[in-house]
C-alpha cells in the first residue's frame, strides 16, 4: 500500500436479530427508514421512531445513529453486489463482468445510495467544525469488492500499479457516476452505464499498455 493516512474502516451496523419480537422490530424500523429515504429525506432516529410508533429508546437500542442505521439501509440493499464472486479468470473480463452485474443496483437502489452520501458529505462539515456529535458514517466497503476484481492482474501489473487501477475504478464505481452525469449532463440511467462501462475499459486498458511500455 502507498504511504499516507491510514484510511478509517468503513462502519458497520450490529448483526440484526436472528427471529422473534427483536427481529420483527428491527425489519419494522429498517423498513421505515428505507421508506423516509426513498422520499428524499435522510432521517433522523428519533423520526423513525415516530413513523415506525414506537418509542425513541427502542429505536436507538436498535440503531444508536444515523451513521449505523445508513449502514444498515446501504447494506441490505447492496447485499448482493458485496456478495459478487467472479470465477473468471482473465482480468478484463472479470472487471468488466463486476461493472455488468452489479453496476445495474447503484440506480435499483439510488435514493438510498444518495442518502449515504449526503450523510457523508453533512458530517464531514460538521466533524471539521468540531460540531459532530455522533460516531461519523464511513464508506468504503467497495474496496473489497474491487480488489476482487482486480485479483486476475496480480503478477501481470505492479503492486503500485495495481492500487492505482483500484483506485481508478473506485472513482466509477458507485451512485457517483450517477450524481454527476445525471445532474449535470442530464444523462438517462442507459447513457450512465454506457459512458461508465467505456471508462472502466479505458482504464483497464491503460494500465495494461503501461504495464508493457514498462516491460519494454
Amino acid at each position: 500500500m502507498p504511504s499516507g493516512k491510514t484510511r478509517p474502516d468503513p462502519t458497520r451496523a450490529p448483526k440484526p436479530p436472528a427471529r422473534g419480537a427483536a427481529a420483527r422490530t428491527h425489519t419494522l424500523l429498517l423498513g421505515t427508514a428505507m421508506a423516509l429515504i426513498r422520499d428524499g429525506h435522510v432521517p433522523s432516529i428519533a423520526e423513525v421512531a415516530v413513523r415506525a410508533q414506537v418509542s425513541r429508546a427502542t429505536a436507538y437500542r436498535y440503531f444508536p445513529s444515523r451513521s449505523v442505521l445508513i449502514t444498515a439501509v446501504v447494506e441490505t440493499s447492496l447485499a448482493p453486489v458485496r456478495a459478487w464472486r467472479s470465477k473468471k479468470s482473465d482480468g478484463p473480463a472479470r472487471v468488466m463482468e463486476m461493472f455488468s452485474t452489479t453496476f445495474p443496483s447503484f440506480k435499483a437502489f439510488e435514493p438510498q445510495l444518495r442518502a449515504a452520501v449526503q450523510l457523508s458529505l453533512e458530517q464531514w462539515a460538521l466533524e471539521r467544525a468540531g460540531l459532530l456529535e455522533e460516531a461519523p458514517y464511513r464508506r468504503g466497503h467497495r474496496i473489497g469488492i474491487l480488489a476482487h476484481a482486480v485479483e486476475p492482474f496480480e503478477g501481470r501489473l505492479k503492486p503500485r500499479a495495481l492500487e492505482r487501477l483500484k483506485k481508478a475504478l473506485s472513482v466509477i464505481y458507485g451512485i457517483e457516476p450517477h450524481m454527476v452525469l445525471k445532474d449535470i449532463w442530464g444523462s438517462t440511467d442507459k447513457e450512465v452505464e454506457v459512458v461508465v462501462l467505456w471508462m472502466a475499459d479505458a482504464l483497464v486498458s491503460a494500465a495494461l499498455r503501461d504495464a508493457a511500455g514498462a516491460a519494454r
